[in-house]
């Protein structure tokens, strides 16, 4: 499906603001940031990094990070604990959604998925892909 270059537009300023979202990460492994859109207005944002009100992520970049959020979830529980809608919503990151990510942006009625970066592996590609969620990598 070819995109207006409205709507190209729009891509590059959420993902671009994505990336600004992501330099907030308290992960020193990875600065990762993400945008929900309804309606083509952001209603919640979120980055990587440990939950509120626990110690910041702090280990060498080899190792598996045990602590932190991913920032499509931060998004996600954002929205919910305000009780923002997430329905028919956008999703940009700046990395593709890792599996437990993408299952939970199906759960949360996602129906886009905007990313930069591809993750290390595509489980959660595949996954949105087979449910029918339209994804796009400008």
């Amino acid at each position: 499906m070819a995109i207006s270059s409205r709507e190209k537009l729009k891509d590059d300023v959420f993902l671009g603001i994505a990336w600004r979202v992501g330099t907030l990460s308290t992960c020193n492994r990875a600065e990762v940031g993400a945008v929900i859109t309804h309606e083509g207005r952001a209603v919640s944002w979120g980055f990587n990094g440990a939950p509120p009100g626990m110690p910041h992520c702090e280990h060498t970049d080899d190792e598996p990070c045990e602590r932190a959020i991913h920032a499509e979830l931060n998004a996600v529980c954002f929205a919910a604990r305000e009780g923002i809608s997430t329905a028919n919503g956008t999703l940009y990151v700046t990395i593709s959604p890792c599996l437990k990510c993408a299952q939970t942006l199906l759960a949360a009625g996602i129906v886009r998925v905007c990313y930069d970066e591809l993750y290390r592996d595509s489980a959660g590609l595949d996954l949105l892909d087979n449910a029918g969620v339209e994804i796009v990598r400008p």
